[in-house]
């Protein structure tokens, strides 16, 4: 095994960011350039996450830009991460990744969340009737079902979608998907990018109340973590500021476009922010290439993933490629041939 290998397969998680003296366009030709390298530089997956209103976020739309990154790569696997389930009818989620899968066979994954991904207004606009996510586990089930293969009689069917081998993740940051998805014998991937308090006690729950089923032998876990990598430290933490802007702004109520990086982050942030901050992107490796393995490594030895699915919101594209490149390297990933 090569010295910086890691024991895990890595992924990546965009948001197709839209920075500020940009657009829409831009952000999805970036997200398109982003999945080729990631491609290129040995990443297993690249998953995209659905938001709504919210300007500094373009993956709205997901299973739509799903499609789009998918038809203009070759091999990586294309999902989200995820479909906000309370969103949307099963019926039509089952239809569109059955379409997506039978487009690009064996390279559509499904990760599915419970939290609405906005406010509550707009949730109340996507779905018109929709009360709370109370109905998730039986929404699952429902979907679960459609990619079934039909049978005789049966009253409604996904065309496409019954019959169709597509990967299922529950998606979460709360024991509660550890245990659904543990019950129903499922993947799972905790959000610990953004939520990582109850990452431990997620995992040991996933992992104690597995129960094998006919998608899943065993229990598989992957773990999203903040990645910013860069030739020097202090460039790395520069970068950092970007994401770290956002989510005071976010905090604030005043969502907008992903902002460039400042010299100066405590003159931005409250004491108060900068510890909600800090707390929320505990599961962060920010540094040199060598700060980044060390970091990478610590990670994967304490909580044992079965899979890593890394982010990193940076402002600039370019150290954004460089960023993911420098990852990847850390993490010992084989380039594609």
């Amino acid at each position: 095994m090569h010295a910086s290998q890691p024991a895990v397969p890595c992924s990546i998680l965009d948001l197709a960011p839209v920075v500020e003296g940009s657009d829409i366009p831009a952000a999805f030709a970036n997200a398109l350039d982003l999945a080729r390298h990631a491609e290129r530089l040995g990443y297993r997956r690249y998953w995209l996450a659905e938001h709504h209103n919210m300007p500094g976020i373009a993956s709205a739309a997901t299973a739509v830009l799903i499609a789009h990154i998918a038809g203009g790569t070759r091999t990586i696997r294309v999902g989200a991460g995820g479909i906000m389930l309370p969103n949307h009818a099963p019926l039509q989620v089952a239809e569109q990744f059955g379409t997506l899968a039978s487009l690009y066979p064996d390279r559509i994954d499904l990760g599915l969340g419970r939290a609405p991904g906005t406010d509550q207004a707009t949730a109340r606009a996507l779905r018109r009737y929709f009360d709370s996510a109370d109905a998730f586990p039986s929404d699952v089930a429902e979907l679960l079902r459609y990619f079934e293969p039909a049978q005789p009689g049966q009253p409604v069917r996904a065309v496409p979608g019954a019959g169709i081998d597509v990967p299922v993740w529950l998606l979460g940051s709360s024991l509660f998907s550890a245990r659904l998805a543990a019950a129903l014998g499922l993947p799972f991937a905790f959000a610990s990018h953004f939520a990582p308090a109850a990452m431990d006690e997620a995992l040991a729950v996933y992992r104690s109340e597995f129960r094998p089923s006919p998608r899943q032998a065993q229990p598989h876990a992957m773990l999203a973590l903040n990645v910013v990598a860069a030739p020097g430290q202090a460039e790395a933490r520069r970068l950092f500021t970007t994401q770290q802007q956002s989510f005071v702004r976010l905090r604030r109520g005043q969502p907008g476009l992903i902002p460039p990086p400042i010299d100066d982050i405590e003159a931005f942030w409250t004491p108060a922010e900068k510890a909600m901050v800090e707390q929320s992107l505990a599961c962060a490796v920010v540094g040199d290439p060598d700060q980044v393995r060390d970091g990478i490594r610590a990670f994967v030895a304490r909580h044992r993933p079965d899979e890593l699915m890394l982010t990193a919101n940076l402002f600039d594209h370019g150290a954004r490629l460089r960023s993911f490149a420098l990852a990847a390297a850390a993490c010992g990933l084989e380039p594609a041939a």
